[in-house]
C-alpha cells in the first residue's frame, strides 16, 4: 500500500516502463502485479485508492521547460504593452495555436491524492494529423486543416483570414514556433504594420493560451467516436470543430479559466 500511494503521488506510469502517463485503473492493475505480484480486481483497486486517500482527477500538464521568471515577465510585460497598442488600433484579439491528433493522446482523468490536482510532465510526442486555429474573446472562431508541413507561407495566409473577416486591425498572440520569429514574418509584420499585430507567449506555456481549450474540447469530443483511420478522424473532427465555431458562450468561457483570467484583466486597465 505504501508503494502503490508513493508510486502514484510521486510519479507517473513511465516510471514503470508504461508508454501512457496517466494512472488509470488498468495501468494500476498491471503495475500492482508486475512491481508487486499482487492481482485485484479493479473495483478492488478503487476501493483501494479511495481508502489511501485517492481520486480520479483531471490533470494539469505542464512542461517540465517552462521558466516560471519568463511566465511572470510575459504578464508584467510585453502582453499589457501589446494590447495597450492593440487598443490604441481599436485592434481585435486573436489567439493562434496549431496542434495534430495525436496517437498517444490522453484527454481523461487519472488517479491521484485527494484535493490536490494531479500535474503531469509531459515534453511532447510525435503529432500527426495537423490543424490551425484563432478564437478571440468575443467568441468567434477560425480554423484550417494542414494538408502539407507547417511553414511560414501557411502561418502568413491563415494570419490574414481573420484580419479579412474582422474588417478590423488585429493582434495575434502565439506561441514561439520557429516559424513565427522567421524573417518572412517579421517583414509580413513590418508591411502590414498598425494591421496586423503580435505578441508571443512564453515557451512551453499552453496554459495560457486559451485556444487550447479548442482542441482540448475537440479531442474530448473526438475520444468519444469509434475511429479506425485518418480519413474517418477527419469525417469526425470537421463537425466537432463547426459545432465549437457555432458555440460562442463556450469559446468565451476558454477565456474565463484561473490561467486564462490574464486576458481580460490587461484589456480593462
Amino acid at each position: 500500500m505504501r508503494w502503490l500511494y508513493e508510486a502514484i503521488t510521486q510519479g507517473n506510469p513511465l516510471n514503470y516502463q508504461f508508454e501512457y502517463c496517466l494512472w488509470s485503473s488498468p495501468v494500476i492493475r498491471s503495475s500492482l502485479k508486475r512491481e508487486r505480484q499482487v492481482t485485484l480486481s479493479k473495483s478492488s483497486i478503487s476501493r483501494l485508492l479511495n481508502h489511501l486517500g485517492l481520486s480520479p482527477q483531471r490533470p494539469i500538464h505542464k512542461s517540465y521547460k517552462q521558466d516560471p521568471k519568463k511566465v511572470k515577465s510575459y504578464l508584467k510585460e510585453p502582453f499589457p504593452s501589446a494590447t495597450r497598442e492593440a487598443n490604441r488600433y481599436k485592434a481585435q484579439l486573436y489567439f493562434v495555436d496549431k496542434a495534430a491528433v495525436r496517437s498517444d493522446s490522453h484527454r481523461g482523468t487519472t488517479w491521484g491524492k485527494r484535493g490536490k490536482t494531479p500535474v503531469v510532465k509531459d515534453s511532447g510526442g510525435r503529432f500527426g494529423f495537423k490543424m490551425i486555429s484563432a478564437i478571440s474573446p468575443r467568441g468567434e472562431m477560425r480554423f484550417q486543416f494542414i494538408n502539407k508541413r507547417m511553414n511560414v507561407d501557411v502561418f502568413i495566409e491563415f494570419l490574414q483570414k481573420p484580419r479579412n473577416d474582422a474588417g478590423h486591425p488585429i493582434l495575434v498572440v502565439a506561441d514561439n514556433a520557429g516559424y513565427h520569429h522567421s524573417k518572412k514574418v517579421q517583414a509580413f509584420l513590418e508591411d502590414n504594420k498598425g494591421s496586423i499585430m503580435m505578441v508571443f507567449l512564453p515557451a512551453y506555456s499552453p496554459e495560457l493560451n486559451p485556444d487550447e481549450q479548442v482542441w482540448n474540447h475537440a479531442m474530448l469530443q473526438l475520444g468519444k467516436r469509434a475511429i479506425k483511420s485518418e480519413s474517418e478522424m477527419k469525417k469526425h473532427l470537421l463537425p466537432i470543430m463547426r459545432s465549437i465555431q457555432k458555440h460562442k458562450r463556450l469559446i468565451k468561457s476558454f477565456f474565463k479559466m484561473p490561467d486564462t483570467q490574464y486576458i481580460d484583466q490587461a484589456f480593462s486597465r
